[in-house]
């Protein structure tokens, strides 16, 4: 009995752990040496995360990919090194110690990681020779690793996903008489109920929705680039834009529902919040009283059932490898329906589109249970911008500052706030294209 509450326990902080923003550090597990270029085994695989987040835990690394790839492959030895101090980009390619797959946030570190580092490396000839069917993955996912260069290069396959979802409090719903809300709807809808579900009762604030502006913005459901497709500037004071965020600000000017936190629905105030579908685990462990469920996430009327662009991790292999031939195999077993059950039943979202991967999803964790949890199946993402040209400077763009502080903290118009990113995030390309020079 122990044993499995230990277990279970397990399970519970993995899937928890996966929407944090920054890497644990890791247990020890053996470094790379820095004096010496270390000669790697003809039958080691070296795998490097980044993201997610959770796999800085070598147990969970092992219970969830480890275990299995020992089982599948058992001449080959798996290397698995996680993100932390010491253990950086930079200090693996100081050492020489260059990963042979490399796990890591797609949007987020791609351009800043794995392309300034000259890692990257075209799997087209690896999928064709494996004949590995990309067409059974997630559409938008498979897109925005073709994006990444107008030739359509592939350097990475999708490798879990973070999708987001629509909380509610059914009690809240009860309270206040309104029905609870279903897949499919958009926010035009999800507005009305926010309006109704947004009282003072005396010393008590009932927020009607909130959800997180920046990641809002950055997984936009209108495919926008925030970046200029042709030229080197940022692209954000247009119609969509400004629609996007209307869209979104119209909640936060309902009276009593200013922003605060998606993160305060487990406090049992909020009606509804849109977070990723990890935190059906996370919230229920903070709160085991609240009365919850989830439906799809609300979509714009005109793109009906289509939810936020892939928040997705995905695995590289480098150029660098010498084992590349292995290193897709590995990757060709981890993507498959086999495989993908197996991640499925711990609550994690797959890429690969199959009925019996999603029926899967959530059976090892009772705190699932009983959660509409095919909700986060049933809209599609929205497709993500088309690729830059060529030789384009790629930065971040701070699309979280035209909320807060510009829109929330200094009342800014939608055009004016999203002007004013626009204006800093081009002066930052330029002083990126000075500094390179």
């Amino acid at each position: 009995m122990k044993k499995a509450l230990k277990s279970t326990l397990l399970i519970a902080s993995t899937v928890s752990m996966i929407a944090g923003c920054t890497a644990s550090p890791a247990n020890p597990v053996e470094e790379p040496s820095a004096t010496k270029t270390p000669e790697s085994p003809a039958n080691e695989i070296f795998i490097y995360t980044s993201y997610p987040a959770f796999y800085a835990k070598e147990e969970i690394f092992d219970k969830q990919i480890g275990q299995y790839l020992k089982k599948k492959f058992p001449d080959v030895t798996i290397k698995h090194v996680h993100w932390d101090k010491g253990r950086e980009y930079k200090d693996l390619i100081a050492a020489g110690t260059i990963p042979d797959i490399i796990i890591d946030n797609a949007r987020m570190n791609l351009q800043r990681y794995i392309l300034k580092n000259d890692l990257q490396y075209d799997m087209t000839d690896l999928i064709k020779k494996f004949n590995f069917d990309t067409s059974k993955l997630n559409p938008a996912a498979m897109a925005q690793m073709k994006n990444v260069t107008p030739e359509g290069k592939i350097y990475g396959l999708p490798f879990q996903l973070s999708d987001f979802v629509l909380f509610y409090n059914k009690d809240i719903f009860d309270k206040f008489g309104v029905d609870y809300p279903k897949d499919g709807m958009t926010y035009d809808e999800v507005y009305e109920l926010a309006k109704k579900l947004t009282r003072v009762e005396g010393e008590k604030t009932y927020k009607g929705y909130q959800q997180h502006p920046g990641l809002y913005m950055t997984y936009n459901q209108l495919s926008l680039s925030p970046l200029s497709l042709t030229e080197d500037k940022a692209e954000l004071n247009t119609e969509g834009w400004k629609r996007e965020v209307d869209n979104l600000r119209r909640f936060y000017e309902i009276p009593a529902n200013q922003f605060t936190s998606v993160d305060d629905f487990p406090k049992g105030n909020m009606a509804m919040s849109v977070h990723v579908s990890e935190k059906i685990i996370q919230w229920y462990e903070q709160n085991k009283n609240l009365n919850f469920d989830i439906a799809s996430m609300p979509s714009f009327s005109d793109l009906p059932n289509t939810k936020a662009q892939p928040n997705m991790y995905a695995a590289y292999i480098t150029k660098q490898s010498t084992k590349k031939d292995l290193a897709f195999q590995i990757l060709q077993y981890l993507l498959s329906e086999e495989m993908q059950i197996e991640f499925s039943k711990e609550g994690i979202i797959g890429p690969l589109e199959s009925q019996k991967v999603q029926e899967a999803f959530g059976k090892n964790l009772p705190q699932m249970q009983g959660k509409h949890t095919q909700a986060i199946f049933a809209s599609k993402n929205a497709m993500p911008p088309a690729a830059r040209a060529n030789g384009l400077t790629y930065v971040d763009v701070p699309l979280h500052n035209v909320f807060s502080p510009l829109i929330f903290g200094e009342s800014k118009d939608s055009v004016t706030a999203l002007r004013m990113i626009e204006e800093q995030t081009t002066k930052g390309i330029l002083t990126e294209k000075a500094a390179n020079k």
